[in-house]
């Protein structure tokens, strides 16, 4: 039975001091007057924006203002459980570190391995960062693996471990963390009592007793069910980038959200288009066979809180959930927009990377309008395609094991690309061009593959980079600046569409190691545009200010 761990966010009031003592720079309240004077892990935090995460809480009605402290409790519960899913005893390892800036720099990466840096060890006598986190024994072959037959083995909520045999035994998470799952679902019963919003009630009931049973599939379509909440809580065993050896083990989190309903009522009329735009997919008919469900909604939030697996490294700017196939067959998915944040790196980190990198006569093309609607189609494109194999070879992600995540997340940047510019071309999508969208797209690209390869997106930012420098999609200048060809850009996110879902739709896993291989990796023109990015400051991501204090709570 594992520990109760004390309360995550180790000297916020730290990494606030060191961002503030720093001299400001455009884009940057991280830099400091003498950068020699810094010691790495001064530099290391300092790339890290602190952002402060607030709303006003007068919109909210009492009982609402009530359920969000009981909600942040539960949401800390889950970043105890990701610290155990990630390192282990968190404090145990807190507590041997005597410089406060690595003990900052450990609590954004949730361990001592730099997750923007090709999760590489920082500090002196830890290994590699093994990649089956703590869901499998350290000891354990992938051929082990393979050869045991077990029903539960590939179960997105099953930890592995051995007998006093040696043998392998999957254990289900409510029985792993089972202290920690018991307080998080009797507070989800607590906040449920609270709800004035009967879907919203009615989830997280379900939600209480999906963590006690690891059986997610009722409150997941309770969620997708959810019309007129305003709060909302995204919580649980979520995504599944932390197994970076199979692909398979959900690792949890939490993220407390307040709709903005003005920006959410723009957004309803895309998603009534899926089921056309599945059809208009630039590929082979068989991989668009499939029929998206038609209750998936858009809507625009303001996030409160991050944590767990979403707070670690580089912060998610938009949700799409639930990632269970069948409920996305029959209900579709919901995209979760998180206009905050985004603003935040658009503001911090995409405007100063396209004053040093963008071609000067495209700069006026960088736009946040833009920039969010690349941000929520690639959310939306996560539900298109077909979702099992044309071959007979199970679901995608079954077939693609840990390439999954790597391919479908390229899959998302490119045919999210293809949707906006096709929406645009239709007069659906107004208020900002192609050429915008591509631009922003470029800065984007550059600004996300600054987080490396070490992880899923990391991944896919690589192969699109390098697939649109082979297609020629973009020069560059003598001064060292990329600038955009609007044709064969246009001409490559059709070719490069087409071959993502193809890959998946064959199930290929040997194309996909071999290609991912080939071209998820930094070449010589992309390393020399980050090179200039060096000197420039510019924060890598962002850390926040959040929790009961930020919000005044």
């Amino acid at each position: 039975m594992l520990k109760h761990i004390l309360p995550f966010m180790v000297s916020l009031a730290l990494l606030v001091a060191a961002a503030s003592s720093c001299k400001q720079k455009p884009g940057n309240n991280n830099s400091v007057n003498d950068a020699t004077q810094m010691s790495q892990m001064q530099k290391n935090v300092a790339d890290y924006a602190v952002v402060k995460l607030t709303t006003d809480l007068s919109k909210l009605t009492p009982k609402e203002r009530q359920m969000i402290p009981v909600l942040l409790d539960v949401a800390q519960i889950m970043d105890d459980i990701f610290w155990q899913q990630t390192w282990g005893d968190k404090n145990a390892l807190l507590d041997t570190i005597k410089d406060p800036y690595t003990k900052q720099f450990v609590a954004i990466n949730y361990g001592p391995w730099d997750r923007l840096g090709e999760n590489k060890p920082f500090i002196a006598g830890i290994g590699e960062k093994p990649k089956g986190a703590n869901f499998y024994p350290v000891d354990m072959t992938r051929e082990e693996f393979e050869k045991w037959n077990d029903a539960n083995k590939t179960s997105q909520y099953t930890v592995i471990v051995r007998n006093a045999d040696k043998s392998l035994k999957s254990v289900w998470y409510h029985e792993v963390y089972a202290d920690n799952i018991r307080k998080a679902a009797g507070l989800l019963l607590k906040a449920a009592g609270l709800a004035e919003d009967a879907g919203l009630k009615k989830y997280l009931e379900l939600r209480s007793k999906a963590l006690l049973t690891d059986d997610y599939f009722a409150s997941d379509m309770a969620w997708m069910e959810m019309k007129t909440n305003t709060l909302d809580f995204v919580v649980g065993p979520i995504e599944s980038y932390e197994d970076e050896l199979f692909g398979y083990k959900a690792a949890h989190e939490a993220a407390l959200l307040v709709k903005d309903k003005e920006w959410s009522t723009k957004l309803e009329k895309y998603a009534a288009m899926l089921p056309a735009l599945q059809k208009e997919l630039p590929c082979d008919a068989k991989y668009k066979k499939e029929v998206p469900g038609t209750d998936s909604d858009l809507n625009a939030y303001e996030i409160l809180y991050y944590a767990g697996h979403s707070n670690s490294g580089g912060k998610t700017i938009a949700i799409n959930l639930p990632n269970d196939e069948k409920v996305q067959l029959a209900k579709g998915s919901r995209r979760l927009q998180l206009k905050n944040a985004m603003q935040a790196k658009f503001d911090r980190i995409l405007v100063p990377i396209s004053e040093v990198l963008i071609d000067p006569a495209q700069r006026k093309n960088i736009k946040f309008d833009a920039f969010f609607g690349n941000v929520m189609f690639h959310e939306v494109s996560h539900g298109l395609g077909i979702k099992n194999t044309v071959t007979g070879k199970g679901t995608i992600r079954e077939t693609l094991k840990e390439q999954y995540s790597g391919w479908e997340e390229a899959k998302a940047d490119i045919v999210g690309l293809w949707m906006v510019s096709w929406l645009i071309d239709k007069g659906e999508l107004t208020g900002i061009t192609v050429e915008d969208a591509y631009v922003t797209y470029m800065a984007g690209l550059i600004r996300s593959v600054r987080f490396g390869a070490a992880e899923a997106h990391g991944k896919a930012n690589m192969m699109c980079f390098n697939f649109f420098e082979d297609k020629k999609a973009f020069s560059r200048n003598a001064d060292g600046t990329f600038k955009v060809d609007m044709d064969k850009m246009h001409q490559a996110v059709n070719e490069w569409s087409a071959f993502i879902l193809s890959v998946e739709g064959e199930g290929d896993y040997t194309k996909a190691v071999d290609y991912m291989k080939e071209n998820g990796n930094i070449r010589p023109e992309l390393q020399s545009g980050l090179d200039l990015l060096k000197t420039a400051n510019i924060p890598k991501d962002v850390v926040f200010d959040q929790g009961k204090a930020a919000l005044g709570l």
